[in-house]
């Protein structure tokens, strides 16, 4: 991958380039002088994890500590509101 250094006056005029060249590979360092202020790299692919995943992670974990951890109630009770009692599609209204 290669790696390009460039001032942030330089990377201003002319972002879409530079977003080009990441899209092709490569990394842009953006300096303010000597100093890196920003990378812009390739992102990694997203991978999400099933439910089933998270589960059995949880329960490895579990057992490297000898215990189960305790979930903080007011976390349990928003992650029940979410889980059962939102209906599919529903937005919150917000204030």
């Amino acid at each position: 991958m290669a790696v390009i250094h460039i001032s942030e006056a330089d990377a201003a005029r002319d972002f879409a380039s530079l977003m080009a060249r990441v899209r092709e590979g490569s990394e842009i360092v953006i300096e303010n002088g000597a100093r890196a202020v920003a990378v812009l790299k390739p992102a990694e692919e997203f991978h999400p994890r099933l439910l089933s995943e998270s589960i059995a992670l949880a329960k490895e974990h579990a057992e490297r500590l000898g215990y189960e951890p305790k979930m903080d109630p007011d976390f349990a009770a928003d992650l029940d509101e979410i889980i059962n009692h939102r209906k599919p599609g529903r937005l919150p209204e917000w204030d």
